[in-house]
C-alpha cells in the first residue's frame, strides 16, 4: 500500500471465524502507526493509533458512495459482490494490484459473481506531476470512447509505465491513444478543460471518508450491503478469501 507520507506495502491478515461471520480484521502498518480495520456491530470502522497512542475514528467503509452509472464498472453491475477500488495510476502497488484484480475478474467476473469499480485516488504528495493529470485523462477517455475503452486504457497504462511520477506522459499517452484507437487532440482538449477536476476530488474525498489513507484502497460490498475493507496490494488468495466471505452474506 502506498501511504501519502511514505512508500510502504502493507501485510494484512484476514481472520475468518465461521461462528462469527462479521469478524474480519485486516491490519496494515503505516508510518503514522497501526491502522486497524474492524467490524463492530455490523459496521466497519477505521481507527488510527497515532505515535502519541491516541485512538481516533477516521472513517467507515459504510460511507462508500453508492455505485451508479457514472462509475467505471467491469463485470455485471448487479453482481452479488462489488469491489470498489480507489486507485492512483502512478502508484506501483496499484500497478501490481491491477494484475491481481484482472485475475479475480477472470474467475469471478465472467460468471457474474463479482463486479469491479475503479475510482480515482491520486496521491498529490507522492505524485504531484502526473497523478491527477492521468486520472483526468482516463475520465476523458471514458467520455469519448466509453467504459470498455476506459478499462483498456487503465490496463495499458499500468502495463507500460514505471510509476512513482517517473512516467513520460508525452511519450506514453500518444502510444496508448493509438493502441486503443482514440483521438489524441480530443482527449487533450477535454483534460485541459478541467471538467473532471471536481469528480476526481469527489472520489478522493470519498476514499478518505471511508478510511482510505493510501493506495490501493478497496471496499468489498456484499449483496446485503455489508462492507469489508481491503487495504493495500493484497495477493490473489487474500482477495479470493474475502470474496468468498462476502458471497455468503445474504
Amino acid at each position: 500500500m502506498e501511504d501519502q507520507t511514505e512508500y510502504k506495502d502493507t501485510k494484512d491478515n484476514i481472520k475468518n471465524d465461521i461462528t462469527i461471520p462479521a469478524a474480519i480484521i485486516i491490519a496494515g502498518l503505516l508510518i503514522s502507526g497501526a491502522v486497524i480495520y474492524t467490524n463492530v456491530n455490523t459496521q466497519t470502522t477505521t481507527t488510527n493509533t497515532t505515535q502519541q497512542g491516541v485512538v481516533q475514528k477516521t472513517g467507515s467503509t459504510d460511507d462508500v458512495r453508492p455505485v451508479d452509472s457514472n462509475d467505471h464498472i467491469l463485470g455485471n453491475p448487479d453482481a452479488p459482490v462489488v469491489i470498489v477500488e480507489y486507485s492512483d495510476f502512478e502508484c506501483p502497488f496499484c500497478k501490481r494490484f491491477q494484475g491481481t484484480m484482472n485475475q479475480i475478474m477472470k474467475e469471478y467476473g465472467e460468471s457474474g459473481k463479482v463486479a469491479w469499480v475503479y475510482r480515482q485516488f491520486p496521491l498529490d504528495q507522492l505524485h504531484p506531476k502526473n497523478g491527477r493529470k492521468v486520472a483526468a485523462t482516463s475520465e476523458c477517455v471514458s467520455e469519448l470512447a466509453g467504459n470498455k475503452v476506459f478499462w483498456q486504457f487503465a490496463n495499458r497504462f499500468f502495463e507500460l509505465t514505471p510509476s512513482n511520477d517517473n512516467t513520460d506522459l508525452t511519450t506514453v499517452l500518444p502510444k496508448i491513444y493509438k493502441d486503443i484507437g482514440i483521438d489524441q487532440k480530443k482527449v487533450e482538449k477535454c483534460v485541459s478543460s478541467g471538467k473532471y477536476d471536481v469528480h476526481i476530488q469527489d472520489d478522493i474525498d470519498n476514499a478518505i471518508k471511508t478510511g482510505g489513507r493510501g493506495t490501493p484502497w478497496s471496499i468489498v460490498i456484499s449483496k446485503s450491503g455489508k462492507t469489508f475493507p481491503l487495504s493495500g496490494s493484497q495477493p490473489y488468495t487474500t482477495v479470493k478469501q474475502l470474496i468468498e466471505i462476502a458471497l455468503k452474506e445474504k
